[in-house]
């Protein structure tokens, strides 16, 4: 086993020293051992190295808020031992690691298998209010919702042990760990990249997984060329776990084919950016030389108030309210909150205090649930609005105190809109 660094990850080694390697990457909420029961008929042939993300498994909690960070953290594991080329398969979050290396470093993958795996996993609306109810509720409650969405009826009925050694997983895992790994899926969509995946690719879903059903293996498909595709019947979301035999099988046939298949300039070609416009289309330069703010601000008002709240606005805007929708966002998210000198929790705190002095009270509600997005607990939010009673007046903090428990109740239940389980 690893004596883990930072920036590396936690891993263990399996199989004969000398064979070549193969990676297993685990879904979010999941440790190493979710692929114990494929170790006998891979280690035949492969040196299997196995991978916690950070804070699971006792792994150091060194939160990773992007997949592309549990990449490059992979690779840097993988170049400390030496090991140059490989074959990769992953599960869930663990298949989105491998897609980015598949981009990234294409000439070290000899092949690659996602399963359980999706472009866009569900919406950044939902990974960002997962990461709210988990913030409030920690994961001792949340993780009794695993198994619905994990596992077969069938097989939550027969395999009782294996169901609460999943519960336990996700309760054992941290925090905060797992809140940036939510916001990690959230910003995770590659649907207009997979035509760059080059490696010799396999798609495995599950015939039964709600989390990412079959339609999603489908799209990963037709996107990725010449990529294979195998439904595994009576299975889950945790598709290793449930069908171990039929995924050790498909994994060792495809990577037993592909691996010997010589590299081509296809394979080994690093990714390079699409070619850059003619000059007769590229766009005018600002007379000022000052970019335009409209951009990030569209970027951080989605990310703080969410994609349905921008999208109903959007929607709504006409002739008379259009320029006000692009000034709030080019000047109030592009110009203010994009400034780097306060966080966004404390501008929230600022936030929430002006609305409740003002009487704002559905922008309140707006910005209650902004609030939780950006990190704040219910018990820091109470603290604000009983801080702003002082200075803005009881009545005008009584108002606000009853939007925000609502809107607090609504966000951080669990088994809520926001309470699907993990994947």
């Amino acid at each position: 086993m690893s004596e883990t660094m930072a920036k590396t990850l936690q891993y263990r080694l399996d199989g004969p020293e000398q064979a070549p390697v193969l990676i297993l990457g685990p879904a979010l909420g999941t440790t190493w051992h979710m692929w114990d029961r494929q170790l006998p008929e891979l280690t035949r042939h492969w040196q299997v190295l196995r991978y916690d993300l950070p804070g699971h498994g006792g792994a150091p909690a060194e939160p990773a808020t992007s997949v592309a960070d549990l990449a490059d953290r992979l690779l840097a594991t993988l170049d400390v031992l030496g090991i140059d080329r490989f074959g990769y398969a992953g599960c869930s979050l663990g298949a989105a690691v491998g897609v980015r290396i598949a981009l990234a470093r294409p000439d070290r993958v000899a092949a690659l298998a996602l399963v359980s795996a999706a472009a866009r996993h569900g919406t950044a609306d939902a990974w960002r209010q997962r990461g709210v109810v988990v913030r409030a509720n920690g994961l001792g409650q949340f993780a009794h919702t695993v198994p619905e969405q994990w596992f077969t009826p069938g097989y939550r009925a027969a395999q009782g042990a294996i169901v609460e050694w999943a519960v336990q997983m996700v309760r054992t895992t941290d925090v905060e760990c797992y809140i940036a790994a939510c916001e990690a899926l959230a910003a995770h969509d590659v649907r207009d990249e997979l035509g760059w995946i080059t490696v010799p690719t396999l798609v495995v879903a599950g015939a039964d997984d709600p989390a990412t059903p079959p339609a999603d293996a489908r799209v990963l498909v037709a996107g990725i060329p010449d990529a294979k595709l195998a439904v595994v019947p009576a299975a889950s979301h945790l598709t290793p776990v449930e069908q171990p035999g039929a995924v050790g099988d498909l994994l060792a046939r495809h990577f037993g084919a592909a691996w010997n298949e010589p590299a081509t300039a296809s394979t080994t070609a690093v990714l390079q950016a699409p070619p850059a416009p003619p000059a007769a289309e590229q766009p005018a330069a600002v007379p000022t030389g000052r970019a335009d703010p409209y951009d990030e601000g569209l970027r951080i008002r989605r990310e703080v108030l969410g994609d349905a709240h921008v999208d109903r606005a959007a929607a709504g805007a006409d002739d008379f309210t259009g320029e006000f929708q692009d000034f709030a966002t080019r000047y109030a998210w592009g110009e203010v909150w994009a400034r780097p000198g306060l966080d966004r929790g404390v501008r929230s705190v600022i936030t929430l205090t002006a609305l409740t002095a003002g009487g704002h009270l559905d922008e309140l509600a707006v910005h209650t649930r902004a609030a939780l997005r950006n990190g704040l607990t219910p018990a820091e939010i109470k603290e604000t609005l009983l801080h702003t009673a002082v200075y803005c007046g009881v009545p005008a903090a009584n108002a606000a105190f009853a939007v925000a428990q609502r809107v607090i109740q609504e966000e951080t239940s669990v088994g809520g809109p926001a309470g699907d389980p993990p994947r």
